[in-house]
């Protein structure tokens, strides 16, 4: 019994899936905490200069207890014994998350820029709708006839192409200093 659960839970574990998912846990904890840190120390100290050094973090309303006193901030209100709304604290978070979302959006669209676009070998069967060699020229599923296409290459990503005219030009300098 034991064996048969620890063979399964084996092939389980071998399976491209469950490692690429433990890769991407992995690897997404360790983003969080880039992520954290370009907006905590990098993109927030700009915006709180632009704002006039506004630290929305203390502002909050008093909405029970305290015996109308004023406080300065939340934790005083808090130590007196008051009930306080911290709408301060809930707007960093939610221009913390705007920021958040718009960097991982940005880290990610590099990413997709970096890779190469693979060669287009299928296409749509216009009659069945089901996946095709591009150089049918019969379906396979529904034996409809169908016009062969080319076969449309893989192309360089962006950041190849970046990569080589860098090449280029550093080559045709380094050949201009040598002479």
């Amino acid at each position: 019994m034991a064996g048969k659960f620890l063979k399964e839970f084996r092939e389980f574990a071998e399976r491209g899936n469950a490692i690429d998912m433990a890769i991407g846990i992995i690897v997404g904890s360790v983003m969080t905490g880039v992520v954290n840190s370009l907006v905590k120390d990098v993109i927030m100290p700009p915006i709180g200069l632009l704002i006039g050094g506004v630290d929305f973090s203390q502002w909050f309303f008093v909405l029970a207890g305290g015996n109308g006193q004023t406080f300065n901030t939340i934790a005083e209100a808090q130590a007196a014994g008051a009930t306080t709304l911290n709408l301060g604290v809930f707007l960093n978070t939610v221009i913390s998350f705007i920021i958040t979302m718009f960097a991982a959006f940005l880290i990610v669209r590099t990413v997709n820029k970096m890779k190469s676009k693979k060669a287009v070998t299928t296409r749509a069967c216009p009659y069945c709708k089901s996946s095709v060699d591009m150089t049918a020229t019969k379906c396979p599923h529904c034996c409809s006839a169908l016009k062969a296409e080319e076969i449309k290459p893989a192309e360089e990503s962006d950041f190849s192409k970046g990569l080589s005219s860098l090449k280029k030009i550093a080559k045709s300098k380094i050949a201009k200093i040598k002479k």
